[in-house]
């Protein structure tokens, strides 16, 4: 049996994925040409055998990917995470946040990607994540803005909001407040672990290379 923080995020990225695997006690996610690191990764019960491992290293290096593994309660070569409970804070802020048409999909991930400084693979989200939401009737893209600027984006759904980046990090609480209130004032989230923000019942987790 999965952590919740880790079968949290598992549940999230499966439909963001395009492929899937299970083994014994576990789960793998593939989404080759795109740098989504909860797709890209084998999300496994810590008792999981050598036999588990090495059968979920080599479906991913197939596909051409590093073998990544989500770990609970340890940093991650690749990224370390703290998953928890954010909940919506309502107070004054210059950010405004809104949802936004999938029409408007480029523009949201053109701002994903800025925000962790890989512009380039904006086009290849774009178009991963247009097929994958055909799919998510109740998928939600939220851009959060400082005036006409587009600062924020947010992918919502019901299980949670784990695809999020900022270019200000000003912006982080009223966009992840934004995304609780469409989830009854309340939703799972990751924080990136350099964040100065919070979560309720936060569990640290890390994306490593498996050896």
């Amino acid at each position: 049996m999965l952590p919740s923080a880790v079968q949290n995020l598992l549940d999230y990225y499966r439909p963001l994925c395009t492929f899937s695997h299970g083994w014994a006690g576990g789960e793998s996610l593939l989404a080759p040409g795109t740098n989504l690191l909860g797709a890209n990764a084998a999300y496994l019960s810590e008792d999981a055998d050598e036999s588990v491992m090495a059968a979920a290293r080599d479906w991913a290096e197939q596909h051409d990917l590093p073998p990544l593994r989500v770990r609970l309660g340890s940093a991650g070569d690749a990224g370390t995470l703290r998953v928890g409970a954010w909940r919506a804070a309502a107070g004054p802020s210059a950010i405004q946040v809104e949802q936004t048409s999938r029409l408007h999909l480029p523009r949201w991930a053109d701002v994903l990607a800025e925000a962790y400084g890989q512009a380039e693979w904006a086009a290849p989200i774009a178009r991963h994540l247009a097929a994958r939401l055909e799919g998510l009737p109740d998928a939600v893209l939220l851009l959060a803005y400082a005036g006409s600027e587009p600062v924020g984006a947010l992918l919502w759904q019901p299980c949670g909001a784990h695809l999020w980046g900022t270019l200000d990090e000003a912006v982080d609480a009223p966009l992840l407040s934004a995304a609780a209130d469409l989830g009854g004032g309340e939703l799972s989230v990751s924080l990136p672990d350099s964040s100065p923000l919070s979560v309720t019942d936060g569990q640290t987790v890390g994306f490593g290379r498996m050896l």
